[in-house]
């Protein structure tokens, strides 16, 4: 076993590809498939599950990659100490729901990380897709909620995958509207006010699912339904359009300006934010982090975390 072999196989996750790893790591296709099934051969465990769509790990090889971060991770400390190496490139992926407050969090953590190289990766993506992320550890870390509603469907998913769901916070329902919206005067809103307003929601592409869906209240009549693919579009639709969505009420002026609101929706629902992870590796020093810088940010908008 070589340590070159230990950072193959780490690239090839991040990646999700052995051809992209190989561009990443300026070696042939065959040159890194080989030194694969080497190692593969050498320790008698299969590290990838190879699909017409691609490759994922193994249940074995998410077991295995924990460990390989961590001897790569070891050593790189160790050259920087003994070799007066500089520290190698800082890596950190995290899969997340559509937050502003998981964006804050990473502005913080790429400020606090002092380093002179390092990439980063924050996917703003489904839900179905932020599973998936952790499950194969393209993403340390995955944001997402859980209700009463979709509860039963995600812990079972988690389940299967071998994932552990964290909670971080839980929130009254709230929705989102323009400044300029005939209803952003109200102590509250119901359903009922909401009827004649357009409802934005995020779109959840294949796996689109009631239970996958990032808003609660997802079974619920709409008569006006608009869906969006990220953030930025949505925020000036709901300006332009006097619409409205659904959400924890957690509102950042600095990533959306000062044109977006938020009311209490009167329901009798929660949601609960929290992270998820996979049971089989350790996070990194960064993955522990970005949750730290996570919580404090959390704790800022006034909202107390759920050990």
């Amino acid at each position: 076993m070589k340590l070159k072999q230990l950072k193959y196989i780490i690239e090839i996750t991040n990646c999700g590809s052995i051809n992209e790893a190989a561009k990443r790591l300026y070696v042939t296709q065959p040159t890194l498939s080989n030194a694969v099934k080497e190692l593969e051969t050498e320790i008698g465990i299969e590290l990838f599950i190879r699909t017409p769509k691609g490759i994922t790990l193994s249940r074995d090889g998410a077991e295995f990659l924990g460990y390989a971060r961590q001897v790569v991770e070891q050593v790189g400390l160790l050259e920087q100490r003994y070799l007066n190496k500089k520290p190698s490139r800082q890596l950190c992926s995290i899969s997340t729901q559509h937050y502003a407050f998981a964006v804050n969090a990473f502005v913080n953590l790429i400020k606090q990380s002092g380093a002179d190289e390092y990439e980063f990766t924050l996917r703003e993506t489904r839900t179905y897709e932020i599973i998936e992320d952790v499950k194969n550890l393209r993403s340390e870390i995955g944001i997402m909620y859980i209700n009463p509603f979709n509860q039963r469907v995600i812990e079972k998913l988690l389940r299967e995958n071998r994932l552990d769901f964290h909670p971080l916070f839980t929130a009254k329902p709230h929705i989102f509207i323009s400044t300029q919206n005939p209803l952003a005067g109200r102590e509250f809103v119901t359903l009922e006010d909401l009827e004649e307003y357009p409802y934005l929601s995020f779109e959840q592409g294949e796996f689109n699912s009631f239970y996958f869906s990032e808003e609660i209240l997802s079974t619920v009549f709409h008569k006006k339904n608009i869906y969006v693919s990220d953030r930025a579009t949505l925020f000036n639709l709901l300006i332009g359009l006097n619409g409205y969505t659904i959400s924890t009420g957690i509102v950042s002026a600095d990533l959306n300006g000062d044109h977006i609101i938020s009311v209490p929706l009167k329901v009798d629902d929660r949601i609960q934010v929290g992270w998820i992870s996979n049971h089989q590796i350790q996070l990194s020093k960064l993955a522990n982090a970005y949750l730290n810088e996570l919580k404090a940010v959390i704790q800022e908008y006034g909202l107390p975390l759920q050990e």
